[in-house]
């Protein structure tokens, strides 16, 4: 399989971070790294080896990222405000950096990206693509969180509202946006599996379908786990469905 890694330092994320591409041609997907992941994690994990038949035929070319969870949600010792203003650097990093980084490295100036994502990597996902639906097409958010609340102590700012899916998505009323998410590819999946808990992803269904944004709500039963063989297993298949 072809791989290749690169980093730069992002003045946004205040740190060099890294993107690995797996693959040589094929749609783009980038796919957010879990809560303590980073740019290997996908392939530390398996998940890359469970798509290396899709990856290796040109049926998708992955663009694995790292986030900065560490300085943002995931630092306990930070003032909530700090957090949710490093997330919404997080969204202009991915926004202004990585996406023309995917676009020049496919050689297109109009290919659609597709975003993916386990555990707070589904959150990246659906919260990358419900910003930007100019920019990404169909998004695979795996046992997502789509309401951080937890992570602000009671507090709350326009830097949290905006990346809170669940708060600016039941309030959205642009049809600019709204015209872009009818044509859009989104899929929540979910399950009954252990260690998994399908509210978040019902509460985020429910916003979206009060809105009219089309999404399916992808529930795998028992074979809807919090954990990587249930993720390995669901990518395997998505690629299989939808590539």
């Amino acid at each position: 399989m072809h791989r290749e890694a690169h980093y730069w330092y992002s003045h946004r994320i205040r740190r060099e971070m890294g993107v690995v591409v797996y693959g040589h041609y094929g749609p783009p997907m980038i796919a957010f790294p879990t809560t303590g992941g980073d740019e290997w994690e996908y392939e530390r994990q398996g998940v890359i080896g469970a798509m290396a038949h899709a990856i290796d035929a040109g049926r998708v070319k992955v663009f694995a990222v790292n986030t900065n969870n560490s300085d943002s949600f995931g630092d306990d010792g930070a003032h909530p405000r700090h957090k949710s203003y490093m997330q919404a650097m997080y969204d202009q990093y991915i926004a202004e950096e990585v996406f023309p980084f995917v676009r020049a490295h496919c050689h297109s100036h109009d290919v659609g990206i597709w975003t993916m994502g386990a555990s707070l990597g589904g959150y990246h996902a659906a919260n990358t693509l419900l910003k930007h639906p100019d920019l990404f097409r169909r998004c695979l958010a795996l046992s997502g969180v789509y309401d951080i609340r937890r992570f602000m102590n009671g507090d709350y700012d326009d830097n949290f509202y905006f990346n809170n899916p669940v708060d600016y998505m039941a309030s959205l009323n642009d049809g600019y946006y709204l015209q872009h998410l009818q044509q859009c590819d989104i899929h929540l999946a979910t399950g009954t599996g252990p260690y998994e808990d399908s509210g978040p992803t019902y509460r985020l269904s429910e916003v979206l379908a009060s809105r009219g944004v089309p999404h399916t709500v992808d529930d795998w039963g028992p074979e809807g786990g919090h954990d990587w063989p249930y993720w390995k297993r669901q990518m395997d298949l998505y690629i299989g469905r939808l590539f």
